[in-house]
């Protein structure tokens, strides 16, 4: 019998991803979401990365129906199946859009597969 070797893809989450994924709950966002958690995919955070996720959850998801209580209940929740990173390196300025260079370096201290 061959031997299986289970594969965990390391990644980071962009904002985006989170917002599709409350905004739909058919789409691929909501799926990757759902997937957290069950070993198969692992995803990194910084402080920089969750102060994001925050500022623009709350900015645009109550026009959806979701409270700020609802949106802090999945930050809370999404922070615990995360791993967190603490940065000691800036790259700074590498990408064209400056405002994600913190990606950059959540993704080579991750040693993330995905982004």
């Amino acid at each position: 019998m061959p031997l299986k070797i289970k594969m965990t893809y390391h990644i980071v989450i962009d904002t985006n991803v989170i917002i599709a994924a409350m905004r739909s709950k058919r789409g691929a966002s909501n799926l990757l979401l759902q997937l957290l958690g069950t070993g198969d995919w692992q995803a990194h955070i910084s402080i920089p990365l969750v102060l994001e996720y925050e500022e623009v959850c709350r900015r645009l998801l109550p026009p959806l129906g979701l409270s700020h209580e609802q949106i802090n209940d999945f930050l809370d929740y999404f922070c615990t199946i995360c791993h967190p990173h603490k940065i000691f390196y800036l790259w700074r300025p590498y990408l064209k859009d400056a405002d994600d260079d913190f990606l950059l370096e959540l993704v080579v201290e991750a040693g993330a597969d995905f982004r």
